[in-house]
């Protein structure tokens, strides 16, 4: 047989290894999705399981290493640090989002960094839950959180990380209670400042600016408050959830589609963008209450631009807070741009504070694939230094 004729043999047999690949990729797809499903692996205990929020601790495990997103394997670091590391999911969204898959999971990153990893679960809210604003989850249920998560550990200091709004409960939290054992915290994609640059928020910020005055119009001679409103009213019910999530990357969430018909022969692929598509196809309900909270005091009154904000009937002093800070932002992030996100750096008073900027837009600086080696390591280094 010649050269070309064997050349010619081994690409068909190539080409008919890839549709028989894609045709049972394809199958699984389309008949046994959960087969491919692969977020929410890492065993966990659960340290509290109250009425909705919950906490979970994530043990060592028994392997000696771990997978990272790149092929590479990362060691398991079995000299754990003293102080243990919180981590604080926003509201909206599952669980999934800090355990997105074995070799994407933060949780797994941090517990093989050498951290005792606890996670707060924020439940599954219902219509009964709608009611619930910035103090029951910064303030009560936070609260209990953090006190479960001493117990357990035996640890009276600990560090939190939150993502999104999660970075914010972090800061609202210790702007209310001031806790000198909360030695260190990390936000991401955390809004601060509305007012300033551009993007999703920013664009709200000015529309409640213009609005105002028509506003104040109408309260003037009417009963309409803000604050009158029942927030059961203004939840947002989970599809809504979804599309907003979806719409920080709205070119993104079209093409991953045709990136799968394209790719359907790789089942690493097939998997990534199946457990992917499960997480931001199941996202929760979003209380109202935190959404009227987050108008009043964010957009509107640019309350955490100015360091003190009211939550409920105590005062979220930003400005007073000395934990060491870390802060993050996302380099394309349409819904907060570093610009909003950087002012944190300005308004606390720590000594040891930092602002960096990563790639990846809203969900792709904590979940995509280049946030293991930008924000998590980062992360875990800075953390390494300031929990002995």
């Amino acid at each position: 047989m010649n050269s070309l004729a064997k050349l010619a043999l081994d690409q068909g047999l190539a080409l008919n290894q890839r549709l028989s690949e894609s045709a049972a990729n394809g199958l699984d797809w389309l008949f046994k999705r959960d087969t491919l499903i692969k977020s929410g692996r890492t065993w966990f205990e659960l340290v509290h399981d109250g009425d909705l929020m919950a906490v979970r601790y994530y043990e060592l495990p028994e392997d000696e290493e771990i997978e990272l997103v790149d092929g590479s394997h990362m060691p398991i670091e079995r000299n754990q640090y003293a102080v243990p590391l919180v981590l604080v999911p926003p509201l909206g969204v599952t669980t999934e989002a800090f355990d997105l898959m074995p070799q994407r999971s933060l949780v797994r990153y941090m517990v093989a960094a050498g951290f005792r990893v606890y996670l707060v679960d924020w439940g599954k809210p219902k219509k009964e839950h709608a009611h619930l604003g910035l103090s029951d989850y910064s303030y009560d249920m936070l609260n209990t959180a953090l006190e479960k998560i001493r117990k357990h550990s035996g640890s009276e200091e600990l560090s939190m990380m939150g993502w999104c709004l999660g970075g914010l409960l972090c800061l609202l939290h210790q702007g209310q209670v001031q806790d000198p054992r909360i030695r260190n915290i990390v936000t991401v994609a955390s809004p601060i400042d509305p007012e300033s640059g551009s993007g999703v928020m920013s664009g709200l910020a000015g529309a409640a600016q213009a609005l105002n005055g028509p506003a104040q119009l109408v309260s003037n001679y009417s009963n309409f408050r803000l604050a009158t409103l029942n927030p059961s009213r203004l939840y947002l019910p989970p599809w809504l959830t979804t599309l907003d999530f979806k719409m920080t990357d709205p070119v993104g969430s079209v093409t991953t589609y045709w990136d799968l018909v394209t790719q359907l022969w790789d089942r690493e692929f097939v998997e990534s963008h199946s457990t992917t598509s499960d997480y931001l196809n199941n996202m929760l309900m979003y209380p109202g209450g935190v959404l009227k909270d987050m108008a009043a005091k964010v957009i509107v009154d640019n309350q955490l631009a100015l360091g003190k904000v009211e939550v409920g009937d105590r005062l979220a002093e930003l400005d007073a807070i000395e934990s060491n800070l870390l802060s993050f932002a996302g380099q394309t992030d349409h819904l907060v741009p570093p610009e909003i996100a950087e002012k944190i750096v300005e308004i606390v008073a720590s000594k040891d504070k930092d602002f960096r900027i990563a790639p990846g837009g809203h969900m792709g600086v904590i979940i995509g694939s280049k946030a293991q080696g930008a924000v998590w390591a980062e992360s875990a280094e800075w953390l390494a230094e300031r929990s002995a």
